[in-house]
Formats: C-alpha cells, sequence, structure tokens
C-alpha cells in the first residue's frame, strides 16, 4: 500500500469517527431519539391521542412507543399509557408543566381505577423509559392539540 492510500484511509478512519460522533451526540441531546406524532381524535373513546417513541438505548436502531392520552373532560393532563403493559403510569400536567409518575402499584390499565391521590406532585420528566442513560423524556407536544388551542386562541 503505497503512502498516499495509506494517508486517505486515514482521514477516512477520522472522518467516520467524527461523524459517529457527531451523530451519537444529537440521538442523546433529544434530536430523533424521541419523538411525539400530531394528535388524532378517537371518536368512540372521545379522547386525543398521540404516540410517544423513543429509543431506549441509543445505538439500537429500532423504536418503543407509548401513548399519550388527552381527555377533553380532564382538560389539565396528558395521561402516559404503555401499550405492552396496558397500563397508564403517569401524567404530564399542563397547568404546572411538569410530570407525575405512578408508583408501580399504582399503575392501572382503568384510569377511573387510579386515585387522585396516587398520583405525586409534578416534578421534572422522568428518564426516557427503559434508558438507563439519565436522557430526560420530551415534554409532550401541544401544539396541534384541538383542546388545548382552543383554550389558548380564546381570548
Amino acid at each position: 500500500m503505497s503512502r498516499f492510500t495509506k494517508r486517505i484511509c486515514q482521514f477516512c478512519l477520522i472522518a467516520a469517527s467524527i461523524f459517529a460522533f457527531n451523530s451519537a451526540s444529537t440521538a442523546e441531546a433529544g434530536g430523533y431519539r424521541q419523538t411525539y406524532s400530531s394528535w388524532n381524535y378517537h371518536p368512540t373513546r372521545t379522547y386525543y391521542y398521540s404516540t410517544y417513541r423513543y429509543q431506549p438505548v441509543v445505538t439500537v436502531p429500532t423504536y418503543h412507543h407509548h401513548y399519550c392520552i388527552h381527555y377533553p373532560s380532564r382538560p389539565r393532563y396528558v395521561y402516559y399509557y404503555n401499550p405492552v403493559r396496558r397500563v397508564y403510569w403517569g401524567r404530564y400536567d399542563l397547568q404546572a408543566a411538569g410530570y407525575s409518575m405512578l408508583k408501580p402499584e399504582d399503575q392501572k390499565g382503568d384510569l377511573e381505577a387510579i386515585p387522585e391521590e396516587a398520583f405525586p406532585e409534578p416534578a421534572a420528566m422522568p428518564p426516557i423509559p427503559e434508558s438507563s442513560d439519565g436522557v430526560a423524556m420530551a415534554k409532550p407536544e401541544l401544539k396541534d392539540l384541538p383542546s388545548i388551542k382552543a383554550d389558548v386562541d380564546t381570548p
């Protein structure tokens, strides 16, 4: 191998390393590691829902998902639902701009079965589910939630 070819190979390895480092940093900073879909209305259940997609591990290309559910009858909250375990596991308080995570024994599949006092005071967003690096979940996207938009647009 010529000296020129070795230099080209070294340059390519350095460039690839820089690209990989920047991609990982973007993912860890929130980038495309976690996203929310737009809100949809479920007419038979009379609620709005959004899909929260996330990567528990940055280096694995697959995403997991939970649902965010907003009931117009409970306009202050966005509830998080785990479709694998089939339980509500917390809620985002729109007024306090904080998150309340339920204890495992208080997580239920029926929201009516969860007493109000089971929800702790709202705090910072918890870590991304199933992750171990401590990166916090992004707050829910609310800009296209019709019931919130109506409240904001009203003079």
